[in-house]
């Protein structure tokens, strides 16, 4: 694997960082206090769909060999779940830019559609990590996770007085991915029916 591409999955995994958690955290935060409805309720959506993207991150710390491709299916469905609900697309299009906050919403929308486009690209360069992460020329893809597994092999050693290793963030990774797998179904089938593309923001009124 060459320089550059060893440095595109380097910098394609800390745009992810800043655009999937930090600005949606500041999104969340600035929309209850202007207590925008719309945003607030994509946000909420977007956070409970986005924890496969976090399950994919105990999968790679596991070294799970297709930890990558439920990394990359996460991203999707987070970028699906910005655009997917028409009653709140309907309502971020009234503003107009001098209104801040659903602007940033919106631009936001874009850049995790190009980085989750982006992520998928890099991906297929490497087909075979799709299915044997383990290999010699898919190290690159687990750098990224090390860090987040000292933070919290530290954070559990604290409050635990146990030793977080990486067969129990591959087993904690799939028992979530298993739940997740179960309430996506759910949802599938009881929800999407009967609400379809609405997420019923306004149920309450309008902001």
């Amino acid at each position: 694997m060459n320089v550059f591409n060893q440095l595109s999955i380097w910098l394609s995994f800390q745009l992810s960082i800043i655009f999937l958690i930090g600005i949606p955290i500041t999104l969340t935060f600035w929309s209850i206090k202007k207590r925008n409805k719309a945003v607030n309720k994509l946000l909420s959506i977007y956070w409970k769909i986005s924890l496969l993207f976090f399950i994919s991150l105990l999968l790679l710390i596991g070294k799970y060999n297709y930890a990558l491709a439920i990394t990359n299916i996460s991203t999707l469905l987070m970028t699906v779940s910005v655009w997917f609900w028409n009653d709140i697309n309907d309502e971020l299009r009234e503003y107009d830019f001098s209104y801040y906050l659903t602007t940033a919403t919106k631009i936001w929308r874009w850049t995790i559609t190009f980085i989750s486009l982006n992520f998928l690209i890099q991906s297929l360069l490497n087909f075979n990590c799709f299915s044997f992460i383990n290999s010699d020329t898919c190290a690159i893809w687990l750098q990224p996770s090390s860090n987040l597994y000292i933070f919290i092999k530290n954070l559990f050693n604290f409050f635990f007085g146990a030793n977080f290793t990486q067969p129990i963030a591959k087993y904690l990774g799939l028992f979530s991915l298993l739940i997740y797998i179960l309430g996506l179904i759910q949802w599938s089938i009881i929800k999407l029916p009967k609400n379809g593309r609405n997420s019923y923001f306004s149920k309450n009124g309008r902001n």
